[in-house]
């Protein structure tokens, strides 16, 4: 069985920090993995040590044999990074071999839920903070180097302007800003001295960090070396608050920026923020003008998984022909969706308003109606849509690469795009109401009769081993 044809998706239940949607990312790193995939004699000559339960090998050497020589052979449709994905759609639909689509589950799995996640929450904060700049600083407390990596990638991607990862900043042109540290200026007799000299070293950066030891203080020595920086014919940048009440600190240090001449300084923020804490800040009336966000974004500290899934919704029997298949649970969130599916969005006047999921071998929605995930009662009406589009696009056929990718920088603009294509309401951070989204309705009653087949079989032969 195992050179079958199959169809998996990879999708997600239940969005993540109280929202409705989930941002995709992570496609192109999986792709880097999916490009590089080979065992080479050390992975095989690995896999021959480990033994099953009577300590004998649990792989045959002819299977070894064959994965030595194992390339890839599946094709890949995928919403394109930045896209809004709503529950139980694929972000992901792979067709091929059977056992290598089994192969990849987990690799797929761990990019592009993190990935997704992180670009969520950043989407999140970007929405809070408006026109204002937001500056991933997570480094330090990610979940690793490799964390951090995928972090800063998914960050920018979900709407962040700059991160303090310099590796991030290399490795995918991602633009680079930060500050100097506490320990900048604790390292010198005086914070004045330390300012002086950061500005004489840095000219062009001066984000001076004032809350050391006396915050406003330290806004006034700022503001002293300030002067001083334009004597010279350089500005400050600004000034940046780490601790203690931001919202009040951020009032008077603008006070003092103002009164000096400094009207253009920009106020930074970073400790321990996210998008709860700056919108309650910006109802105060901070003036804050850029976000440091680090723990809480790179490691989605609230909810600090995505919990996507990868299932199995067809195999080909022995004619070649694929045939649905569905998982089913007693909770009904977890009951899949059978067939090779494909996700139609609906707009009307560019915003979108509902999707339907479609079976490619049951065909596309002859009217714009949308069963529930649940059943085909109570269909969504998306008859005032004024145009659609699919959202899955071919990837790789046969392993082969056959798009073009965008660049990080192209899939964050999508990401900006497709959120001012959802209505307003649908991004706010709680109660944001319901989305309109279910399965086309032949799909809805295909996946209804196959659910009570599969229950109705399962009680028969339970009755056949009660009666045995």
């Amino acid at each position: 069985m195992h050179q079958r044809d199959a169809v998996f998706h990879l999708f997600y239940r239940s969005p993540p920090f109280g929202g409705r949607h989930v941002v995709a990312a992570g496609l192109e790193t999986a792709l880097q993995w999916l490009d590089g995939f080979a065992l080479d004699d050390s992975d095989t000559d690995y896999l021959r040590t480990v033994t099953g339960n009577n300590g004998r090998p649990l792989f045959s050497d002819a299977f070894l044999e064959e994965l030595r020589t194992l390339r890839l052979q599946i094709d890949l449709d995928a919403m394109p990074e930045g896209s809004i994905a709503f529950p139980h759609e694929p972000l992901l639909r792979v067709r091929g071999p059977l056992w290598q689509c089994q192969w990849i589950e987990t690799a797929l799995l761990n990019t592009i839920n993190f990935q997704s996640l992180i670009a969520t929450k950043a989407s999140r904060v970007r929405d809070v903070a408006g026109t204002d700049h937001v500056l991933e600083f997570g480094l330090r407390r990610a979940q690793g180097i490799d964390g951090a990596m995928s972090a800063s990638r998914a960050a920018y991607l979900g709407g962040c302007d700059a991160t303090s990862n310099v590796l991030a900043g290399k490795t995918f042109g991602i633009p680079v800003r930060g500050t100097h540290a506490h320990s900048w200026v604790m390292s010198f007799d005086s914070e004045l001295e330390s300012f002086e000299a950061y500005a004489a070293a840095m000219p062009n950066n001066c984000i001076f960090l004032v809350d050391t030891y006396d915050t406003l203080q330290g806004v006034r020595h700022a503001i002293q070396v300030g002067k001083k920086l334009r004597q010279s014919g350089f500005q400050m940048v600004g000034i940046r608050l780490d601790s203690g009440d931001l919202t009040g600190l951020s009032i008077k240090a603008r006070r003092l920026l103002d009164d000096a001449g400094f009207e253009d300084a920009a106020i930074v923020a970073s400790n321990d923020l996210d998008e709860n804490s700056m919108l309650q800040m910006k109802a105060a009336g901070s003036p804050i003008a850029v976000w440091g966000i680090g723990t809480k974004l790179v490691t989605a500290y609230d909810q600090p998984a995505l919990g996507g899934v990868y299932k199995l919704a067809a195999i080909a029997d022995a004619n070649g022909e694929l045939n649905p298949r569905i998982k089913l649970s007693e909770t009904d969130i977890k009951t899949s969706v059978p067939g090779s599916l494909q996700v139609r969005r609906y707009f009307e006047n560019g915003t979108a308003i509902g999707d339907i999921v479609y079976s490619d071998t049951i065909g596309p929605p002859e009217t714009p109606l949308a069963a529930s995930p649940s059943g085909i009662r109570d269909p969504h009406d998306l008859s005032a849509a004024d145009s659609w589009e699919d959202l899955l696009i071919p990837i790789l056929r046969r392993g082969k690469q056959v798009a073009d990718l965008p660049t990080l920088v192209q899939s964050r603009e999508r990401a900006a795009v497709e959120r001012l294509r959802l209505n307003p309401r649908l991004r706010k951070l709680e109660d944001a109401p319901p989305y309109r989204f279910g399965l086309e309705m032949r799909l809805g009653k295909l996946r209804d009769e196959m659910i009570d087949a599969a229950r109705t079989s399962t009680m028969s032969n339970s009755k056949t081993q009660e009666t045995t």
